[in-house]
């Protein structure tokens, strides 16, 4: 999920990045792409697409950090382009997974509905509180997470109650990702799909497809974003995103062939990867205020 930003007085308007800037300054030009840089780029989105039809995920955990060292792009470029490419891939996941009965509808909009105000909850934080601490509570629930994965082996089959008791935790659940959006730029895939299947007692495909559904909204809202700020470039958001689309069949296909106990420790590797990612980012920070 995207983190919506908050818009800034009338007497900070000055101060507002303009298409070409951001917040951090201006942006570097797009170059000219060269056909083994349009390879590198179609091979990203072919990762990305597998991994946000197979696991449910969007993708980014694995296509920025390739996008900025491999493609060489700006982190902000690099992190809007994903964004771009998540929502092809998410709606090509969604309808396969939703064609073959895999998707709540109901689930997903609540916990997107939940989503959208923890992600302005999120970032009115991120502006008021310090993250050192709260970074690392974080850090330590994926773990948590990622360990009673390699433990629990959910069921293939295995749908979501809506009951007074469940309506009410799948928006807890999507303030939760919400505020985590927001203040650490995590995407909700990671932590939706695994929570569907240990509390609410979904099968892996269930949680993998509403999972897809759920993170749509955001991915639209943060790229909306990103456009208005001269982030997105047309040409690369369209070739990660289309050959991220192409590969989601794969990717979902790759889902339905692994047994549940694979496939759940396969994700449980994923999440450990974006904890990793969190730590790094914790201990640069730590290291940069030092």
């Amino acid at each position: 999920m995207s983190s919506p930003t908050e818009p800034a007085p009338e007497d900070q308007a000055a101060d507002d990045p303009t298409p070409g800037e951001s917040a951090e300054g201006p942006l570097p030009p797009v170059p000219r792409r060269t056909p083994r840089e349009v390879l590198i780029l179609i091979l990203i989105g072919v990762i990305g697409g597998v991994l946000s039809g197979g696991f449910g995920v969007g993708g980014g955990i694995i296509m920025i950090p390739l996008l900025t060292t491999v493609a060489k792009l700006d982190h902000r470029r690099a992190a809007a382009t994903s964004l771009v490419a998540i929502i092809p891939a998410a709606v090509v996941g969604t309808v396969t997974y939703g064609l073959a009965g895999h998707v709540d509808l109901l689930a997903a909009v609540l916990i997107a509905a939940g989503g959208v105000v923890g992600s302005f909850i999120g970032v009115r934080l991120l502006r008021r509180l310090s993250l050192a601490w709260l970074r690392w509570l974080f850090i330590g629930l994926l773990l948590l997470v990622a360990a009673r994965l390699f433990f629990e082996i959910p069921a293939r089959t295995g749908g979501i109650a809506l009951t007074p008791v469940s309506i009410p935790g799948l928006l807890v659940l999507g303030l939760v990702i919400g505020i985590a959006s927001g203040l650490f730029g995590i995407g909700g895939g990671v932590i939706i799909v695994p929570i569907l299947v240990a509390l609410f007692g979904a099968g892996d495909l269930l949680a993998k497809g509403t999972s897809l559904l759920a993170i749509i909204p955001g991915a639209l809202t943060g790229t909306v974003q990103n456009a208005r700020a001269g982030l997105v470039d047309v040409i690369d958001g369209t070739i990660v995103g289309v050959t991220a689309a192409i590969a989601t069949f794969g990717g979902v296909a790759l889902a339905s062939a692994l047994s549940p106990q694979l496939a759940t420790i396969l994700f449980a590797v994923l999440l450990l990867a974006a904890t990793v990612q969190l730590v790094v980012r914790a201990i640069r920070d730590e290291r940069a205020r030092s």
